[in-house]
């Protein structure tokens, strides 16, 4: 009997279902107007966002993929959407989201004649996707998609794109679809090295200071539960990434705090001090380690990681674990002695002290002056009880966000790691809502990177979509700024911003806002935003010139902190 013909196009939506797709973010245009033709008969099953913008597009699909676990969908057409999508597909692959992006092209026989709207998609993202290919034939759409998923999903999470020609589109095929779980040198999941396992756990046992470093592979990896039961039978203080805070509860006694330029002085103190050093799932970007000359020196490290190239590459390891967190930790675990390190645990208590004295409380319970960014994440957080979505843009709002918001369950932080994205948070936002509608997402976002993606809150109106924006409104690039006091003689090039009516613009767009100048009205704002069925822009004026602060400055020793702008640790 033979096998049903249907269109490239629906080869490509049939193959998607089949994944388990429900939810693609995408913008129509000439070269993928068939498959835009084809999903008007599958409205029914899967849900198509209208972005503003292609860029909007790849972002809210990073979000929405970083809450759910599930690998985010993108389709956009060709030419300039395919350059649109290129910092949210770097910005995924630097981070390790797993996405699918799916662009049109030109039909097949046009490409290489500088047609309308071609452009060398492959050419241009195969330096920042994990797999990137052009489909030029039908028949060969459902197997590229089955791949394309399998590869974006396994081992260390990434981007892949499709290049979708027209003429494929439109051509016939038998359609089957398999579903891929090999592909010949790809070898996602690695066996694991007992010997290493070993070597790792031995290690652990005779640590006198033990220190671990917690990464976002944790996350990827599901294994955030083997992390509690290593952490707490062998009594070892952590350090979190970034992208790794929501693996493990903020106030559980274990957790010291975040690592790096921005972090918190003891993790960043005690790196120096440790004697063993462990890292799960990070990959020692240069904003943990600062120099990596005068890094760790006295430790020896244990590396656990899922990519290989990683081990050696910043930080010279004595054991390399290679593997999926998930299951190095679980062979590990048999291995550790119950332990207790009492007076190394209780040493960070100096740390923490100086740091609430010296930063802590001034940002977060002043007495007087102007609002300050920390003091608003902190009412946000705790109004939430900490059960909250936190998603941030880059730059001050997102140093405060992450170090005052605080975390009660994983997958709860939405945030551009490596590639430090302006204009990242507000389609993330969006998508996180669309991957978890049952939880509250809370964005924090300053009023210069709000307005580089401004235009999705078109998709906010269009699609009722419930994000509460709190707008840390400093009328300044608060980062910059902040390096141009510190660094430049505080010449302010080029930093202050005069802005819009941001609750006039919202209200333009259906969305319910208000605006705080004074503490008095924080708190009542917050509770009218929390309860407001509805996406809501509280617009709060903070501190025009705040500093986030402690401060390690870039490229410099970890245990050079800067308290303020007088003093130092």
């Amino acid at each position: 009997m033979a096998k049903e013909k249907i269109s490239g196009s629906e080869a490509l939506i049939r193959s998607l279902l089949a994944e388990n797709v429900k939810t693609i973010y995408g913008y129509p245009g000439g070269a993928i107007m068939p498959v835009f033709d084809c999903l008007y008969d599958y409205k029914d099953r899967i849900r198509h966002i209208l972005v503003r913008h292609e860029q909007g597009a790849t972002h809210a699909a990073q979000g929405h993929a970083r809450v759910s676990g599930e690998v985010g969908v993108v389709l956009v057409t060709s030419g300039p959407a395919a350059t649109n999508i290129i910092t949210g597909v770097t910005d995924a692959m630097i981070d390790s989201t797993p996405l699918v992006v799916i662009t049109g092209q030109v039909s097949s026989s046009l490409l290489g004649t500088d047609a309308f709207q071609e452009t060398d998609v492959v050419g241009i993202t195969q330096p920042v996707t994990k797999w990137s290919y052009q489909i030029r034939h039908a028949d060969d759409i459902a197997g590229a998609v089955a791949r394309a998923f399998y590869i974006a999903r396994t081992g260390r999470p990434g981007p892949v794109v499709l290049d979708l020609a027209k003429d494929a589109q439109q051509g016939m095929t038998e359609f089957e679809y398999k579903e891929c779980n090999y592909i010949r040198s790809y070898i996602p999941y690695p066996e694991i090295n007992d010997e290493e396992i070993k070597k790792a756990a031995e290690l652990i046992n005779a640590a006198q200071k033990p220190f671990l470093l917690l990464g976002q592979g944790v996350v990827l990896s599901h294994a955030e539960q083997e992390l509690m039961e290593m952490v707490e039978k062998a009594d070892i203080p952590v350090g979190c990434t970034l992208l790794g805070l929501s693996a493990m509860p903020t106030d559980h006694p274990l957790n010291k705090g975040m690592l790096g330029m921005h972090g918190n002085v003891g993790p960043n103190i005690k790196t120096n001090e440790c004697d063993v050093l462990i890292a799960v799932g990070m990959r020692f970007d240069d904003r943990v380690t600062g120099d990596l000359n005068t890094y760790a020196r006295q430790a020896k490290v244990i590396h656990f990681d899922i990519d290989a190239s990683e081990f050696d590459k910043n930080v010279k390891t004595e054991v390399s674990v290679l593997g999926d967190a998930k299951a190095t930790l679980s062979s590990l675990i048999p291995l550790l002695e119950k332990k207790k390190h009492t007076a190394w645990i209780e040493s960070f208590t100096v740390c923490e002290e100086k740091e609430y004295d010296k930063v802590i409380s001034k940002e977060l319970f002043p007495a007087d002056g102007p609002i300050q960014m920390g003091e608003v994440v902190r009412k946000v957080s705790e109004a939430t009880a900490n059960k909250a979505i936190l998603v941030t843009d880059v730059g001050q709002n997102q140093m405060f966000g992450a170090r005052y918001f605080k975390f009660t369950q994983t997958r709860s932080i939405v945030t551009s790691g490596g590639l430090g994205t302006m204009g990242f948070g507000l389609p993330a936002a969006i998508g996180a809502k669309i991957g978890a509608p049952e939880r509250t997402v809370c964005l924090f976002v300053g009023d210069g990177g709000l307005q580089m993606t401004i235009e999705e809150l078109g998709v906010i109106m269009q699609y009722g979509v419930d994000v509460k924006i709190i707008l840390l409104n400093n009328n300044f690039l608060g980062m910059v700024r902040q390096w141009q006091q510190l660094f430049f003689h505080e010449r302010y090039s080029e930093t202050p911003m005069l802005n819009p009516d941001f609750v006039a613009l919202a209200a333009s767009y259906g969305i319910k806002g208000r605006d705080v100048e004074r503490r008095e009205q924080l708190d009542d704002a917050i509770a009218e935003m929390l309860s407001h069925k509805g996406a809501y822009l509280l617009n709060v004026a903070v501190e025009e010139k705040g500093m986030v602060f402690p401060m390690t400055p870039a490229g410099s020793c970890v245990t050079n902190i800067m308290l303020n702008v007088n003093e130092k640790y």
